[in-house]
């Protein structure tokens, strides 16, 4: 959209207002798609649910496409944000469900790293097409954008279904059979199959329903649900969709002038931004998820301070225009780069394993829409925020949200890698609330508790 969007203003005639309308509502809307998802997954399975996401988004993208006016346009931009509800939820809960402990953490980074690479194409497609009549040139690429998604229709042909849903659903044997298929060992699948029977046994004995027990939690849920919903509003809040949606309008304030220029300069963010998501999924089962994301904080604070201060000397001539220019060029792809090599995957990692089985799909469906209701707020308020405060204004407050985000990390996000999702849960305490000690992973595969 970030490119379409030079277009789709010219053709349709639409207004700045209109704009942010049109980029932020799919966010919005998304918020809708991600919380049906949850309690659609639960009642019709995860695997199902990833192949209506992929309908829905069909259907949004095909009605864009075709769209006369902005009326209809903005009704298949709602349509689409639905579908990209349903995926962001499901995808990484489905992953987490029936990855190994060992690589849970890669395995759930790929559809962040995918999201990237469609983004990067989509800037690519933006500058190929861009020499198209105004008419034509936006409807390309958006059709352009149907043609991956045809292919989770051949991917729902062989992969299984959660064995944990299937647990859930009363199917063990079958739940059974889809371990064997994912682990190393037919002793390793009858564990892990165990644990699973163990937390749904614990879920079915609860008592609670699940919307009472994340609306009324305890100290333990308490301690999950400002983790898991925090990382996901700092993950947008410190203005990433702001520079993905906007970053031609942020390279011309800075003094990029040509549309090709411009529309290159977004492939440049295009690229940091995939191929960061490729070095995290690298790492993130080597390193861990905490030091992935005391980097990402970090570094996207000091390259939003910097794109923060190149701004305000560009706007008041400060420097060469040229200089500035190339530091701001810089500055918006270092904050991409350390966005996609932490806080981007580790977001939902993180939210997709800290729940508790009976919880999860539903709290990763409200940390989903929390996510999306950030993410909509940046991408609504940016032009406006801007021109209150200037460009240089509106990033020094996303610079000075991300520094707080760095207080986070580490006062509230635990290390998981290599845990199992069942011991994550001993992270957070017991159901008393009361602390459980020190909690160490010992042989490498088991936690072992140390009584304080």
């Amino acid at each position: 959209m970030s490119g379409c969007i030079l277009f789709i203003q010219r053709d349709l005639h639409i207004t700045e207002v209109q704009q942010e309308v049109l980029v932020g509502c799919l966010s919005f809307v998304s918020l809708l798609g991600s919380l049906a998802g949850g309690r659609t997954s639960d009642a019709v399975g995860r695997k199902r649910t990833i192949g209506l996401a992929a309908v829905v988004f069909q259907a949004g993208a095909a009605v864009m496409t075709l769209a006369p006016s902005f009326r209809i346009l903005m009704a298949g931009r709602l349509l689409a944000g639905v579908g990209i509800g349903f995926g962001v939820m499901i995808a990484p809960v489905y992953i987490a469900e029936i990855s190994p402990a060992a690589s849970r953490g890669s395995f759930t980074s790929f559809p962040e790293i995918f999201i990237n690479l469609g983004i990067l194409l989509g800037y690519i497609s933006n500058y190929v097409f861009s020499g198209l009549p105004d008419h034509i040139n936006w409807r390309v690429m958006l059709a352009v954008g149907i043609v991956p998604s045809v292919s989770i229709v051949f991917a729902l042909l062989v992969i299984p279904e959660s064995p944990r849903w299937l647990v859930v659903q009363g199917r063990a044997g079958e739940a059974r059979a889809v371990l064997l298929k994912v682990t190393d060992s037919e002793e390793e699948a009858d564990e892990r199959l165990a644990e699973i029977e163990a937390a749904a046994a614990a879920a079915t004995g609860s008592g609670q329903t699940v919307w009472r027990e994340l609306t009324r939690p305890s100290p333990t849920i308490r301690r999950m649900l400002v983790t898991g919903l925090g990382i996901q509003c700092f993950q947008q809040i410190t203005g990433i969709d702001a520079l993905v949606y906007y970053s031609p309008t942020i390279f011309r304030d800075a003094g990029v002038t040509t549309e090709s220029q411009l529309l290159l300069a977004t492939v440049a963010v295009g690229f940091f931004k995939t191929v960061f998501i490729a070095l995290a999924i690298v790492l993130i089962d080597r390193v861990g998820r905490k030091p992935l994301l005391y980097v990402s904080t970090v570094g996207m604070t000091v390259c939003l301070v910097l794109l923060a201060a190149t701004l305000w000397l560009l706007a008041h001539g400060a420097v060469p225009k040229a200089l500035g220019v190339a530091v701001a060029v810089v500055a918006v792809c270092g904050d991409v780069a350390f966005f996609s090599v932490g806080i981007g995957p580790v977001c939902w990692v993180t939210s997709s394993e800290i729940f508790p089985l009976r919880l999860r799909s539903q709290a990763a469906a409200l940390g989903a829409a929390v996510n999306r209701v950030t993410s909509g707020t940046v991408a609504m308020s940016f032009l406006s925020v801007s021109r209150a405060l200037s460009a240089a204004g509106a990033f020094s407050v996303f610079a000075a949200i991300s520094a707080l985000s760095v207080v986070f990390v580490h006062r509230l996000v635990p290390e998981t890698k290599g845990k199992t999702l069942e011991e994550i849960e001993l992270l957070f305490g017991d159901g008393e609330g009361e602390s459980l000690g020190e909690v160490e992973l010992g042989d490498a595969e088991h936690l072992v508790r140390r009584k304080g």
